[in-house]
């Protein structure tokens, strides 16, 4: 028979003394931890080939200049904040489409790189790619033989 063990909240003081230089490690999951609690707004995460990548976020109701997409070392952030209020005029029978202020990020791999974001049909969908320098990539060395 297999258990499984869920973990509902970390101990964070007594987690760092065992590890030096983990400081990151334990922010990310803390980040991610804290993520969790909120699923606004939708996303997918699309593998197109082995080095292409799409997020798809849905940002239905925000116009242009509401979202922003910002790059920090290797952390994608999405941001969403509605600029303008509530029409007084209006009175909402029910609201079902949130307008509320949201902040996604991502943590993208070390060579991934944004190569364009663009909004249709309320999806913002932001293409990155996988760029390997060559002094990185794995080189095959020739082996010579003597006789």
């Amino acid at each position: 028979m297999t258990q499984t063990l869920t973990v509902r909240s970390f101990d964070l003081p007594a987690i760092t003394k065992f590890g030096i230089g983990f400081e990151s490690v334990l922010d990310e999951l803390v980040r991610i931890n804290a993520q969790q609690a909120s699923n606004y707004p939708p996303y997918n995460l699309i593998q197109l080939t082995e080095d292409t990548f799409s997020i798809e976020v849905a940002v239905a109701g925000f116009k242009e200049g509401e979202i922003d997409v910002l790059m920090e070392k290797n952390l994608l952030t999405v941001k969403g904040a509605k600029k303008d209020g509530q029409p007084e005029n209006i009175e909402y029978l029910h609201r079902g489409i949130s307008a509320r202020s949201f902040e996604r990020t991502f943590p993208l791999s070390q060579y991934i790189e944004v190569k364009g974001a663009i909004i249709r049909d309320g999806i913002l969908t932001i293409d990155l790619e996988r760029v390997v320098p060559e002094e990185d990539k794995p080189k095959s060395i020739a082996i010579s033989y003597i006789k």
